[in-house]
């Protein structure tokens, strides 16, 4: 799947085709893409796409649906294996769907949520205002402390402050380990539901390099294209039955229609791998790679939010360290094969739009076979276009050293190998 394809539509063909070329060439450092394999792809664009089925495995309201039922099930099946909970639900279109059914099951329209602010890593699904989750609901919203970091008594006083109905753990810029034991402490005291989006750490749990919420959140919710390394989608997980029944209404007929059984298909397969010996080494190098790639930063002088890193992301205070923005710096770094996602910081004094951070990532290029060597030489060449930001000549042998990499680590079709 990964190579050029023909179609009689060359407008799309091409575009698909360039795509492929851009990912190939470019080295992809944005924390919330990775690289599937060939048959997670396979199975994506398979003859699935074809079949519709609204509701649930066995209790369907079309006919001929044995086949995708089978699908789904063992979906289902490795997922629950994977972290040992009672009940997933694999439908979800997308992780901001799991969210929003996800909340829905656990709180009133108008109820209370409290999830981190988006300054200091939080999701827009967390509470942010133009979203349906600080629409529909009341939100309030918990900061890091001043060193960057979850400060547990902190959230516990704005807790008993706001009493909200549901508390949201788990973040999409936040570079160190979650408590989750002390987050189900708070919710207890306050008699809030705990929620827990993993969305960017679920490969990391179900690799056994971070702590897993299973024991502590009432609800659980994910992507699958992260960390996971699967199709495009999204999971919720519970061990409570009562939760379980409200989540599958929420999902259908609440949220959703019928299930995209071949992206379901993508996440069954991509589940398979997980549960692979090969996924704990790949979730270990994850780690290993983005603690060796902040702190070579670190060497360089930059200042990374929170200290550092405890998983495979973590994020640049650039306006800090070289004087320019994030937005700035992102563009600096497309011109030379790079792709990052400017980033916003605690207390940024630049818009959501401009940003003062950049947010670097590490799971895609360990996809590809980097590591503690090959990020640390990356540091450099990072560090280096942006000190020479308007230094066309030293950008180009940057770039050229960023196609050495590339070329040295092509992107890989199957992880079984």
């Amino acid at each position: 799947m990964y190579k050029k394809i023909k179609l009689k539509d060359k407008k799309i063909e091409n575009a698909i085709n360039n795509e492929l070329t851009r990912q190939k060439n470019h080295i992809e450092l944005i924390a919330s893409e990775n690289y599937a394999s060939e048959e997670v792809m396979k199975v994506t664009g398979s003859i699935l796409t074809n079949k519709y089925g609204e509701g649930y495995p066995g209790k369907r309201y079309y006919d001929g649906c044995e086949n995708v039922d089978k699908v789904e099930n063992l979906a289902i099946e490795r997922l629950k294996k994977i972290f040992n909970v009672k009940y997933a639900n694999v439908q979800p279109y997308s992780g901001s769907t799991a969210n929003a059914a996800a909340i829905a099951a656990l709180v009133e329209p108008n109820g209370k949520i409290m999830g981190m602010s988006l300054s200091s890593g939080g999701h827009l699904t967390h509470g942010y205002g133009i979203n349906f989750s600080g629409k529909f609901y009341q939100s309030f919203s918990y900061d890091v402390d001043e060193r960057g970091l979850l400060n547990y008594d902190n959230i516990l006083k704005l807790a008993k402050e706001i009493k909200p109905n549901l508390i949201i753990c788990g973040y999409s810029a936040y570079s160190r380990t979650i408590d989750f034991k002390k987050f189900r402490q708070i919710a207890d005291e306050v008699g809030a539901y705990l929620m827990a989006d993993i969305a960017h750490i679920a490969g990391l749990i179900a690799a056994g390099v971070h702590p897993s919420p299973v024991e502590y959140a009432h609800i659980i919710t994910s992507t699958t294209h992260k960390t996971l390394r699967g199709a495009r989608g999204g999971i919720i997980m519970t061990n409570i039955d009562e939760i379980a029944n409200k989540v599958n209404r929420w999902v259908f007929p609440g949220y959703q229609g019928g299930p995209l059984f071949h992206s379901i298909a993508g996440k069954a397969v991509a589940f398979n791998e997980t549960l692979q010996p090969f996924f704990k080494e790949y979730g270990k190098q994850i780690v290993i790679n983005s603690k060796a790639f902040a702190k070579e930063f670190q060497n360089f002088g930059a200042e990374i939010v929170s200290g550092g890193t405890d998983n495979h992301l973590f994020t640049i205070n650039v306006k800090k360290s070289y004087n320019v923005t994030g937005k700035d710096a992102s563009s600096i770094l497309q011109q030379i094969n790079i792709t990052v996602n400017k980033n916003t910081i605690p207390n940024d004094q630049e818009s959501p739009f401009v940003t003062s951070g950049v947010r670097l990532g590490t799971a895609a290029m360990t996809s590809r076979g980097f590591k503690e060597k090959e990020f640390k030489k990356l540091a450099l060449i990072i560090d280096q276009a942006l000190k020479n930001k308007d230094n066309k000549s030293i950008l180009k042998g940057l770039k050229k050293q960023v196609l050495e990499l590339t070329k040295n680590f092509p992107i890989k079709k199957s992880y079984w190998d």
